[in-house]
C-alpha cells in the first residue's frame, strides 16, 4: 500500500511538473526588429541594401564616432594574414591612393603606448567602421547630433 502510495504521489508530481513547463516553455516565436517568425520557419535573406558609391568622408555625429566608409568593402579581406583596407589606408599607401589615412590613435596600445605598426586591437577595422548604405533606421530615434561638430 505505502509502494503504491509513492507511486501515485511521483506519477502525478512528474504530471504537475510537465505541465507548468509546457505553460512556461516559448513556442517559438520571436518578435524582432525583422518582424516575427518561427525558430523552425526559414526566411528568405533581405534584399542587401544599396552601398552608396565613393564620395566625400560623410559627416560624423558624434565626437569619437568611428568615420562610416564611403564606398563598397564587400568581399574585402580582414583576417589574421591581411587586412584589405591598409592597402588603401595606411599611411604608406594613403597619399598614393588619395583614400584617407587611418588615425594616429590606431597605432596605441590600450596602455597608451605608440606601436610602429597598427594596434592589433585596431586592426579589424570592420568592428567600428561601417559602410555607409541607403537604409532607412531600423528604429526610431530622437538622436540629434553634436552642434560644435558643425553637421546640419
Amino acid at each position: 500500500m505505502k509502494l503504491l502510495s509513492l507511486f501515485v504521489a511521483v506519477v502525478t508530481f512528474v504530471v504537475t511538473v510537465n505541465v507548468i513547463a509546457q505553460e512556461t516553455v516559448n513556442p517559438g516565436g520571436l518578435a524582432t526588429i525583422r518582424g516575427a517568425s518561427n525558430i523552425d520557419e526559414t526566411r528568405p535573406a533581405e534584399k542587401l541594401k544599396r552601398v552608396i558609391k565613393d564620395k566625400n568622408p560623410i559627416a560624423r555625429n558624434y565626437v569619437h564616432q568611428p568615420p562610416v566608409v564611403p564606398h563598397q568593402t564587400r568581399g574585402y579581406r580582414v583576417d589574421l594574414n591581411s587586412n584589405k583596407c591598409l592597402s588603401c589606408h595606411s599611411w604608406k599607401h594613403a597619399a598614393e591612393t588619395g583614400a584617407t589615412k587611418i588615425s594616429l590613435t590606431h597605432f596605441e596600445t590600450r596602455d597608451g603606448k605608440t606601436l610602429s605598426d597598427v594596434s592589433p586591437r585596431r586592426y579589424f577595422c570592420s568592428q567600428c567602421h561601417v559602410t555607409q548604405a541607403d537604409a532607412a533606421p531600423l528604429v526610431e530615434n530622437t538622436f540629434e547630433p553634436v552642434e560644435s561638430l558643425g553637421n546640419e
